[in-house]
């Protein structure tokens, strides 16, 4: 059975860089995903579940001015976040989510479902919009399965 997760780890020990995630919508999902690889530790160096917009700003950086204006849930935070993990975690790479897992939570605009990731990786961060439509639970797996399948896919490609 194929482990994307595990296939992350090794891609990871191959090149000699190290990851870490900030999450939100996720809830930690991610950071499970990737730990229960055995010898993860050699890559992965931490986490920070950031789901609250004041532990997004005191703890990773998010500017205050970023959520104002473009919201919690939106390409520039997702950046945002992945950027302020990176230093914060000192790591090679940060991949990074938010999003709204649902059932509620949707707004004008960002319906239930909708998730961005970011990675920064060098000194680059891009970001990527999804969109789920599973219940709650499946979404958050969607969405960290997602994350952890980008950073394979961009590590491979070099596509940072």
């Amino acid at each position: 059975m194929p482990n994307p997760a595990a296939d992350l780890i090794r891609l990871l020990q191959q090149k000699g860089l190290t990851i870490g995630t900030v999450e939100s919508a996720t809830g930690g999902l991610i950071a499970h995903l990737l730990t229960n690889v055995p010898g993860s530790s050699a890559v992965f160096k931490g986490s920070v579940i950031a789901y609250s917009n004041e532990v997004k700003i005191k703890v990773v950086g998010v500017k205050p001015a970023s959520i104002a204006v473009y919201g919690a849930v939106s390409s520039q935070v997702a950046k945002e976040m992945a950027r302020g993990g990176k230093k914060l975690l000192d790591v090679d790479i940060c991949v990074a989510d938010t999003g709204i897992a649902g059932p509620g939570g949707a707004t004008p605009g960002k319906p239930v479902g909708l998730f961005y990731l970011g990675i920064a990786y060098g000194r680059s961060a891009k970001s990527r919009r999804l969109l789920f439509t599973g219940t709650r639970g499946q979404n958050k797996m969607s969405a960290a399965l997602a994350a952890v399948a980008w950073v394979h896919q961009a590590l491979s490609h070099e596509g940072l």
